[in-house]
This record gives structure tokens, C-alpha cells and sequence, in this order.
């Protein structure tokens, strides 16, 4: 019995040992091994710290900026500018750059709404032959007041009031220019007027603007 006994455990033994083997080779040739432990070494998940942006990401992971949109792509980012503190992003650091012209960097919340070109603002049709008081015509409602105070001289005086558009020396500030009487004027009947049309009117009813 003793012997009986010896034999059939070597031979359990052998049959365990060639047993255990065939399995592991099985698995290994397999790669169950190699797929049930290893995760992409390539993925990383990191979480938005306060000041990040998308471009600061990119340039800490790939060392450039041409990775914003596959970042916001992989996270279902619709608006590059909004990213919050404390989101984990999981992006592939393998990935090949975006085609597209990287984004110009920018703050990890809303951002401000694009402002509009301002529109250019509209000349107003000259009005043709205005007869002024003194004989003169003109083409325009400024041209008619500067020929009714002064003819079109910058330099003509009359008491206090000087220049094409007879303001007062303290209106000019000492500066008798043509290119400060102009300025001046413009500034006085957009104030007082809103426009220079509006400024004739009052002039043909009053006699002064």
C-alpha cells in the first residue's frame, strides 16, 4: 500500500507540474496576461487647476499648442474657452496634432463676447448751392455758416470772436490754427446741434448758431 501510494503521488505531482505549465504557456502565448494588467500607458487623466487653459495643457503635455481641439474633442468640450476647476480631462498624449491653427490662449472661464467693428458712420449728402447771407453759396451746411461768419478766412476777427467759424478765443484756447478752429468747431455743434445741418437751421432763423 505504502508503495502504491508513492507512486500514484509522483505521478499526480508530474501530471500538476506539466499541467500548470501547459496553462501559463497557454495564457502567455495568449497575451491574457499582458491585457487583464497593462493600461495605456499614454492616457492621462488630468483635473483643471485654477489659471489653466486648454493651451497651457497642451504645451505641459506635448510641449506645443497644436493639441487644443483633439483635447476638448476627446472631453466633449463644445467652447474651448469654458473649462472649470476641478474637471478631470482624459486625453491620449500619443495623439498627432490638431490641423487646425492653435487657438490663442485663453482663461478657464467664459469668454468675453467678441465686440463688433464699429460701423462707419454715414456722410451725410452734401446739400447743393446753399445761398448764404452775405452772397456766398455753398455745397455743404458748414461750408454755408463758415462763408456767413467769415467769408472762409481763418484769420478774419470781429471783436472777441476769431477764425472761419467766429468762436471765441476762450472756445480756440489761444490756438488760432486752422486745424484747431476745425476740430473746435466740429466738437461745439455736435454738442449744442448734433450736426452741422441742424446748426444752419438755427442759423437762418436767429442769424447766429
Amino acid at each position: 500500500m505504502k508503495t502504491f501510494n508513492l507512486k500514484q503521488s509522483n505521478l499526480t505531482a508530474t501530471l500538476s507540474k506539466k499541467s500548470v505549465a501547459f496553462l501559463a504557456t497557454t495564457l502567455i502565448a495568449g497575451g491574457l496576461f499582458a491585457t487583464a494588467t497593462t493600461a495605456s500607458a499614454d492616457q492621462v487623466t488630468y483635473v483643471v487647476k485654477p489659471g489653466d487653459t486648454l493651451s497651457q495643457i497642451s504645451d505641459k503635455f506635448y510641449n506645443d499648442q497644436t493639441h487644443i481641439q483633439s483635447i476638448a474633442k476627446a472631453n466633449n468640450i463644445s467652447n474651448i474657452a469654458m473649462i472649470y476647476v476641478g474637471e478631470s480631462l482624459t486625453f491620449n498624449t500619443d495623439a498627432t496634432s490638431d490641423t487646425e491653427t492653435p487657438a490663442k490662449s485663453v482663461v478657464a472661464q467664459a469668454a468675453a463676447p467678441a465686440v463688433a467693428a464699429p460701423a462707419p458712420a454715414a456722410t451725410p449728402a452734401p446739400t447743393a448751392n446753399i445761398a448764404t447771407g452775405n452772397g456766398f453759396t455753398a455745397n455743404s451746411a458748414k461750408e454755408a455758416i463758415a462763408m456767413t461768419e467769415s467769408g472762409g478766412s481763418y484769420s478774419a476777427q470781429n471783436g472777441q470772436y476769431y477764425g472761419r467759424y467766429q468762436l471765441t478765443s476762450s472756445y480756440l484756447g489761444g490756438d488760432f490754427s486752422p486745424a484747431n478752429q476745425e476740430r473746435v468747431a466740429d466738437n461745439y455743434v455736435a454738442g449744442r446741434y448734433g450736426s452741422w445741418e441742424a446748426a444752419w437751421q438755427f442759423h437762418l432763423s436767429h442769424g447766429w448758431y
